[in-house]
Formats: C-alpha cells, structure tokens, sequence
C-alpha cells in the first residue's frame, strides 16, 4: 500500500529480457538505503516487489500481464520513473490510499501552465469515470492528485510547483500515456451496493421503505 506521494525520481539504468517479461535496474539514492530484498516499491504506480539490491540502484521485474496493463511496456532506458516505498502503519497519510494496482492507462490530452501551477486533461478509460468525482482522489503515475473538474472522459488536474519539480511529470508532453488509478473506496462502495449474487435487487426502492427512508 502507498500514499501516492513520491519519494524521488530514479533513472531506468537497463531493460533485460527475461522469460515472460522484462528486468528493470532502477537507479535510487542515499534516501533509500533502507530499502530491502522483497520490499514493495511504486514504479510509475505499479507495485513492483524488489529483487535485487546493487550499489545505488534496485533490481525489479515486470512480467507479461504487469506490461499489457500498464504503461511499463513503454519506458526505455534513462527515462525517468516515479518512486515511492511502501507505507508504514506509523507514517502520516499524506495522500490517498494507493495500491499500485493500475485501473487503465490514461492520454494526455493538454498542458497548460498557470502561473506556477500546471493545468494537466488526461483522458482516461470510459469505464473508469464512474469511479471519479469532482474533488475527489486519483493516482496518476503513482502521485496522488485531487480531480479539479471532469468533462465527459477528461479530467482536469491542477498540478503545484512542488509536484511538477520533484515527479516525472515535467517530462510528459500531450499524447504521453499514464498509468490510472481510481480511488480504491469508490470501487469497494460499488462491490457492496451490488451485493452477492443472490442478492442482486436487495438495494430497491422497497427495501430501503422497510428501513424507513
């Protein structure tokens, strides 16, 4: 689980080819020196588990779903990806709550700068607006960002100075694909409102006259 506040950028040092998939050694530095064999790690918001350590970088792979889901399958070599380390229970919830889980794979449809500030439209999959609210959480990358505004498939991103500098998102231009992640209540308040199978119409009109609404 992740805050989707990242950590620090790590350049792609090499792509193996491996038996179902491909080997990542990602650069990291001194702030990660805590980091261990079999650590989960947010890649460009996909949970990768770390299978290697090397000086001043890690070794990760992504096999073949991970790569046809995700973004992953584009990066290249010294591309720069956004890290963050699993969460502690002790740790302040800066963010939102991340799973590194990806929904689907957004494009970026405008940037504009704003004084400071950065406006970013991503469009992302028809499907996966019904987990998105204005104001609400999105990841993005793996980097937690409130929806200022959703206009059909599009939702509007207001990026802060701060998060421009220290994410791969200055490096993103129009067309570029992101990696989705909806705000995993959203889908948990859908899963019970559907209910078992068995109880597909429990939630009707009647139902919730019994309960006195």
């Amino acid at each position: 689980m992740f805050t989707g506040l990242i950590e620090e950028t790590g350049k792609l040092l090499s792509i193996e080819n491996i038996a179902g998939g491909k080997r990542l050694r990602i650069s990291i530095s001194n702030f990660f020196d805590d980091l261990k064999v079999d650590d989960s790690v947010s890649v460009n918001g996909v949970c990768l588990t770390v299978t290697r350590i090397e000086s001043n970088s890690f070794l990760c792979d992504a096999v073949g779903e991970t790569l046809n889901k995700t973004t992953l399958s584009d990066i290249q070599q010294n591309d720069e990806l956004n890290l963050e380390r699993a969460v502690r229970l002790s740790d302040r919830l800066g963010g939102h709550l991340v799973q590194g889980h990806i929904n689907g794979i957004g494009i970026i449809t405008n940037i504009v700068k704003l004084g400071g500030n950065y406006s970013f439209e991503v469009e992302i999959p028809a499907q996966l607006t019904k987990y998105v609210v204005d104001e609400g959480s999105i990841a993005i990358d793996g980097i937690s960002l409130t929806v200022a505004k959703i206009i059909d498939k599009k939702i509007a991103l207001s990026i802060i100075p701060h998060t421009w500098s220290k994410t791969n998102l200055n490096k993103r231009k129009i067309g570029g694909r992101v990696n989705i992640e909806t705000d995993i209540l959203a889908k948990y308040v859908e899963k019970i409102l559907q209910g078992s199978k068995t109880e597909d119409n429990r939630f009707t009109d009647s139902w919730f006259k019994n309960l006195g609404y």
